[in-house]
C-alpha cells in the first residue's frame, strides 16, 4: 500500500480522466444505492477471490464507508504479486467525506445525489 488519497485528489483523477480504478468494498446493495462514479464494485470479503481482476492497473485507490476497511483492502491489492507495479491507495474518510463534498449517483438513475443527502450508504 502506497498510503492516503484525499478525495479532492480521486475526484481531480477521475475529472481529468486519469488512469485509475477506483474499487469500492462494500457489498453490492450498498454499491447499487449510491457510489462514485466510474468506480467498481468489488466487495471486501470477495476481494482475495476476486484480486486478479486488477491485475494490469496503474493506479487502485479502494474505497469505503469511513476510510478504515479500504485500509485493510489497499494493504491486501498491495500485497497480491499480480499489482506489485501498481500505485495502491486508499481514499481518506471514506464515501462520507467524498459524497459530503460532491455527492455519489445512484445505480438506478445515474444521476448525481445532494450533498445534502441524509446518507450516501
Amino acid at each position: 500500500m502506497d498510503g492516503e488519497i484525499s478525495p479532492d485528489e480521486v475526484k481531480e483523477l477521475l475529472e481529468d480522466n486519469g488512469d485509475v480504478c477506483v474499487v469500492d468494498i462494500r457489498d453490492e446493495r450498498s454499491f447499487n444505492h449510491s457510489h462514485i462514479p466510474d468506480s467498481e464494485n468489488l466487495p471486501f470479503h470477495e476481494l482475495s477471490s476476486r484480486i486478479e481482476e486488477l491485475e494490469g492497473e496503474d493506479h487502485i485507490v479502494t474505497v469505503c464507508p469511513h476510510g478504515k476497511a479500504s485500509v485493510q483492502a489497499a494493504q491486501l491489492i498491495g500485497s497480491y504479486e499480480g499489482t506489485a507495479d501498481a500505485r495502491v491507495e486508499s481514499m481518506e474518510g471514506g464515501l462520507e467525506k467524498y459524497g459530503m463534498k460532491f455527492g455519489l449517483v445512484r445505480e438506478d438513475d445515474d444521476t448525481e445525489e445532494s450533498t445534502n443527502a441524509e446518507s450516501p450508504f
